[in-house]
């Protein structure tokens, strides 16, 4: 992607959440050489990858198949096994109408994913072997909304915006 375009792309996302009343925090406004200049300070924000995300997972079609996201918090894999420190992330993700984020898993994650603005989104689900592999039978259970919702195998879970 040319840097025009990623420039486009984080402004329009930074205008979208200002429209939901949503304040990103300092460093969103930081460029890169703003970033390195600071690395000392912001070690942290660096170190766990805090930030804008702007991936067309190279595509080349970020209308089609893209994803721009602002992750405020992200945990160290090294705290989850000592069952300590910050074992959680914190994502903020804008993906357009008909827009596709590919299928991705992680072996070992919680995440909370709440539509808080837009359209609905729309999650296919999957269940994993104990090995870790994409259960190609298997229903899936999912709490949304503190109810347990079983689906089909490669089901679709729909999550409507909520109100803050």
């Amino acid at each position: 992607m040319k840097r025009s375009e990623v420039n486009d792309i984080l402004a329009r996302g930074a205008d979208f959440f200002r429209s939901f009343k949503f304040e990103l925090p300092p460093f969103a406004e930081l460029s890169p050489n703003d970033m390195r200049q600071r690395r000392a300070e912001l070690n942290t924000v660096i170190d766990r990858g805090l930030g804008w995300d702007v991936t067309d997972y190279a595509g080349g079609r970020f209308e089609e198949f893209g994803l721009l996201l602002f992750t405020l918090r992200n945990g160290n894999a090294c705290d989850l096994s000592k069952g300590r420190g910050m074992l959680y992330a914190e994502k903020i993700m804008i993906s357009r109408k008909d827009q596709l984020t590919p299928m991705h898993r992680h072996a070992v994650k919680a995440e909370d994913i709440i539509n808080r603005g837009g359209g609905r989104l729309v999650l296919e689900l999957y269940s994993s072997k104990d090995n870790g592999t994409i259960d190609l039978d298997a229903p899936v259970t999912v709490p949304s909304d503190g109810l347990a919702k079983t689906l089909a195998m490669g089901g679709h879970l729909v999550l409507h915006p909520v109100k803050a």
